[in-house]
């Protein structure tokens, strides 16, 4: 018998997020953007951005997500400091040294998506890339929001287990693989090592980040990279 899985919750929420967005890239009036949530005065503030006539330009809905971006940047920034506050010393060096391997992943997958942009045409990648900047930031941002909230306050009992014991993570480290197979055959030879070491970078801070969260949270950070690698690969190549 076939066993039937349920698709995770990460997985089901980024198709729905993918759907809506493609509508925005075709300029679908009034079309909502579902990464965004309206309790979320950062969300609020880059819908109303991309719905005004006078930003319906590529240029400005780039920079109506770019704007959301450094928005979420402060954020982020802000969370890690009330966490950092908070956190006993061991705890506080483990987050610093996350948030350092984060910062390294970003730049090293910074130049990667210049190089998948660079393989395309048509403004509608340009409005894909910025997604693509603001999306992990994002993430992020909420990340650290909700840690600096639980600090001290976390049960040790629901600690990530190792992938082999976890279904869902098995099941999405499946995904991540064959993701970055497709890219990586997608992409032209000269960015493949640009492609290596993005990959490395996350991996590196996946590995400094997930001892310091619940198991959910391994979950969502191994399903928000295959999430961004299928895009990257949606994307390579494409006129």
């Amino acid at each position: 018998m076939k066993t039937v899985l349920r698709l995770p919750s990460w997985r089901r929420a980024r198709a729905v997020a993918g759907a809506a967005l493609l509508a925005v890239w075709l300029a679908a009036p009034g079309a909502a953007h579902a990464e965004v949530a309206a309790a979320d005065p950062i969300d609020a503030s880059m819908r109303t951005c991309l719905a005004r006539a006078d930003m319906s330009s590529t240029v400005g809905q780039v920079q109506c997500m770019d704007a959301a971006r450094l928005a979420w940047q402060t954020s982020m920034d802000q969370s890690l400091q009330q966490l950092l506050s908070k956190a006993p010393d061991a705890q506080r060096k483990k987050w610093e040294e996350s948030q350092k391997r984060w910062k390294v992943w970003r730049e090293a997958d910074g130049k990667l998506l210049g190089a998948i942009l660079a393989t395309t045409r048509g403004t509608s990648y340009q409005l894909a890339g910025a997604d693509m900047l603001l999306q992990p930031v994002r993430d992020r941002a909420l990340a650290l929001r909700t840690a600096a909230a639980e600090s001290g306050k976390q049960d040790p009992k629901k600690r990530p287990r190792a992938c082999s014991f976890d279904a869902q993570c098995e099941h999405a480290t499946f995904d991540l693989n064959r993701y970055y197979r497709r890219l990586h055959a997608k992409l032209p030879s000269h960015a493949r090592p640009l492609l290596s070491r993005a990959q490395r970078a996350w991996t590196a801070y996946r590995d400094a980040t997930v001892p310091l969260m619940d198991a959910r949270s391994q979950i969502d950070i191994i399903g928000a990279r295959v999430a961004q690698l299928k895009r990257m690969g949606d994307t390579a190549g494409n006129d």
